[in-house]
């Protein structure tokens, strides 16, 4: 039996906010101390590491579980379905929904299920359900789609990955220009003709890894000591994701039975520009091959890092034509992976 992607659909926020943004901030060490370099010095070395530009955040008036309905809506009609024959809404995320100028997370209920109540599923066979795995979450999600079609438990699933991490950064951390809104959603059905998941691979390093990405308060001494902020230990990330992600997609891609030559995209989260290529350099030489020219589309420049949602947004471009000169077709292998939180690993083989 053949499962796979039937449809995406993909939200992508209205404003734009440049790097040029981030000139007056008063960014701090986590001391509180003063940065010794110029804003504008500082945000050079960003560019030049992260490669971001911009990035993308979403109105006030909308919420991740907002954005993640107005991604679902076009996956749904994408891949013409009957929103009713849903037996699985799946949304990974990590902060909940957070009003604009609040600081709580509110999950209260799921954000699965706020998205059923907006897609006005009535079904009640329809599970609704939040997934909670750092950026990896919507591969994750998928992988979770694939088991259930695979046992019979479902036959249509939608795979929702949203952020809004515009409203939990830290404006006197250096990192927070990092991080960007965004949504990306996709049908997995069976039998569908448009693809098929032919490996994946999951892993969670928490000995010693687990903090890697945390919450904590500001670094300005006086701020309230009370809010948290989503903070990083940037270089121990970078390192652990360029010793380990590699070998992980190998693991999922030589399981797949696929080789190497085979691969035509690299769907990878879009974390860190540098570190992403740096993946991929490892990741081919494990196979002793040097990288592929265009093998690796990448957003981030203009979109930023919206976690879960940088891989289902830049399928769904690409597939639809947006990301020239990318493209897929039929037939095409492609790898999704991803790091995040956690540390989590993961990795899908799929035929498109």
């Amino acid at each position: 039996m053949k499962i796979g992607i039937s449809g995406t659909g993909s939200y992508i926020p209205s404003i734009i906010t440049k790097n040029e943004a981030f000139l007056h901030h008063d960014f701090l060490s986590t001391d509180g101390t003063k940065i010794g370099y110029e804003n504008a010095v500082i945000i050079e070395k960003f560019q030049s590491i992260t490669g971001i530009s911009e990035r993308r955040y979403a109105r006030p008036e909308l919420n991740t579980s907002d954005l993640g309905h107005l991604a679902a809506e076009k996956a749904i009609e994408d891949a013409g379905i009957d929103r009713e024959a849903l037996d699985y809404i799946i949304f990974a995320h990590n902060f909940g929904d957070i009003e604009h100028g609040k600081i709580q997370g509110d999950t209260l209920p799921s954000l699965a299920t706020r998205v059923k109540h907006l897609l006005r599923v009535k079904n009640p066979k329809c599970v609704a359900y939040d997934m909670i795995f750092g950026c990896p979450g919507w591969i994750e999600g998928v992988i979770q789609a694939n088991a259930f079609i695979k046992s019979g438990m479902a036959k249509t699933c939608l795979v929702i990955g949203a952020e809004t991490l515009s409203r939990v950064v830290d404006e006197h951390d250096r990192d927070s220009m990092i991080y960007s809104d965004g949504a990306g959603a996709a049908i997995v059905q069976a039998n569908t003709e448009n693809g098929e998941i032919l490996g994946h691979a999951s892993v969670t390093h928490a000995n010693g890894e687990a903090y890697y990405l945390f919450f904590d308060k500001t670094n300005n001494e006086e701020g309230c000591p009370n809010t948290r902020y989503i903070k990083m230990h940037g270089r121990k990330i970078y390192e652990f994701a360029c010793t380990h992600v590699p070998t992980a997609m190998a693991e999922c891609l030589d399981n797949s039975g696929i080789t190497i030559d085979e691969v035509k995209k690299i769907f990878i989260h879009q974390a860190n520009e540098k570190m992403d290529e740096a993946i991929i350099k490892r990741f081919y030489r494990l196979y002793n091959k040097e990288v592929p020219e265009d093998i690796m589309p990448m957003s981030i420049h203009k979109l930023g890092n919206s976690s879960v949602a940088t891989i289902p947004t830049l399928f769904d471009l690409v597939r639809k034509g947006e990301m020239q000169p990318h493209k897929v077709d039929k037939g095409d292998v492609v790898i999704f992976a991803s790091v995040g939180a956690g540390m989590n690993i993961n990795a899908i083989v799929y035929r498109y």
